[in-house]
């Protein structure tokens, strides 16, 4: 039986997420299982409360073999023929990752990646997502109050402030919906009504940023209906609409004349373009949720929003880009932000960013670890469907074949290294090393 291990989050300031929770360590404990979590001063979860569930506290793991974290480990902490969990970010060949792959494979290392637990359906079972939409969408109205100020207009949004300063996500839907009835009541600034939020993708992370929309008065229109210019015309006296983009109105068929299919589009994507342009000059906040990778078209090109800005001030305030991939979807996010300086304006004749508030352009918030702003109930979700895996993995002899390996299916398809191999269908990673 492996001992489990909980390391500390160093990879940034505020991570202060955990993957296994103090009440769940205890019910594990509980059933014979050994744990050692590594102290930690802004851990949401007090050294204490791990200590109490039956966990040994020590400065770095030393006896365990399977270690959970939450973030990407540093190149130099992995230990010959142990087994790591957490979100490695390797999956797509990510180039700045590829390092640390290669620093696994040569110490022989089992790698559990987070994002590939998934059921027959290959839906994932174990994420953040609900979170990130969650804290990406008060971060992002906040932002909007915020640049709002800074262009001399007061708004009712900055009595919002960024997630991480609410005690819970409960008092942040508070605040969001005592702002939603100032609103009701005396309205918005002229120039700025309706405010039109646009969300890419309908899975979990475009789920929780609506969550939070949908705390104001809001009308839900579909895509056709807004370039038809319905929320232009405002003509139900609506202050807040709503769009959500699904693959077919992001892209469309290279060959003129063809019908959307969405099989085709997952399997062929290079046989697709964007047509999302036709959308922006409509919207206020575009909230960026849905999985994205470098086969696919650019949703918001830096010459797109060139293009936007010699035709004057545009509508478009604030991007929210909660999917996060440095030069991808949305081309002028060049790197994921920190919480503690989360934003930045983007400007589009020079192609440079200015960090804050402040400046000619587009606002950013692309906060690479939004999940971490609200930290205890973030942790709490993703330790519910995590800690049913940990007796079989605990259990397992890594030492055998692949083929011999008993882990349950989801954990399986997981496993990128096996003993510092790739596994079966992690092997396309090869081209990246």
């Amino acid at each position: 039986m492996h001992k489990i291990g909980i390391r500390y989050e160093d990879k940034y300031v505020m991570e202060r997420r955990v993957a296994l929770v103090p009440d769940h360590v205890r019910y594990l404990a509980d059933k014979g299982l050994e744990f050692e979590v590594v102290r930690s001063a802004k851990r949401i979860f007090k050294d204490k409360e791990f200590e109490n569930a039956g966990a040994t506290l020590v400065d770095e793991v030393s006896d365990s073999t399977v270690v959970l974290g939450v973030k990407e480990m540093p190149i130099d902490f992995f230990k010959d023929e142990h087994t790591y969990i957490f979100f490695s970010h390797t999956i797509k060949g990510q180039s700045y990752n590829m390092p640390l792959l290669k620093q696994m494979i040569m110490k022989k290392v089992n790698l559990i990646e987070y994002e590939r637990i998934v059921n027959e359906k290959n839906q994932r079972l174990i994420f953040f997502g609900r979170f990130a939409g969650l804290a990406g969408m008060i971060n992002s109205l906040w932002s909007a109050g915020q640049r709002w100020k800074s262009m001399g207009i007061d708004t009712p949004f900055t009595k919002i402030t960024q997630t991480h300063h609410y005690d819970s996500l409960e008092d942040a839907k508070k605040a969001i919906s005592l702002v939603a009835e100032e609103i009701k009541k005396v309205g918005l600034p002229e120039g700025i009504s309706p405010i039109v939020t646009g969300f890419t993708g309908y899975g979990n992370v475009s789920k929780g940023a609506q969550e939070i929309y949908d705390l104001l008065p809001v009308t839900e229109i579909t895509p056709e209906e807004l370039v038809n210019g319905v929320a232009d015309t405002n003509e139900n006296n609506s202050m807040f609409y709503k769009v959500v983009f699904k693959e077919s109105d992001l892209s469309e068929p290279i060959d003129e004349g063809k019908e959307f299919d969405l099989q085709e589009y997952y399997n062929s994507p290079e046989l697709f373009k964007s047509q999302f342009e036709q959308y922006i000059p409509h919207l206020t906040i575009l909230m960026n949720c849905m999985y994205w990778d470098d086969k696919y078209p650019i949703i918001v090109t830096k010459d797109y929003l060139n293009k936007l800005y010699t035709f004057g001030n545009p509508k478009l305030l604030v991007i929210g880009d909660v999917t996060c991939d440095p030069d991808g979807s949305i081309e002028c996010t060049h790197k994921g932000t920190e919480i503690e300086d989360p934003v930045f304006v983007y400007n589009p004749e020079t192609g440079k960013p200015t960090m804050g508030f402040d400046g000619e352009g587009i606002l950013v918030m692309a906060v690479d670890i939004l999940p971490s702003e609200l930290p205890r109930e973030a942790s709490q979700t993703f330790s519910d469907a995590l800690v049913g895996f940990i007796p079989e993995i605990a259990a397992t002899n890594f030492d055998v074949s692949f083929e011999d390996l008993k882990l349950p299916q989801p954990i399986k398809s997981a496993l990128i290294l096996h003993k510092g191999e790739l596994t079966p269908d992690y092997l396309y990673l090869e081209k990246h090393i």
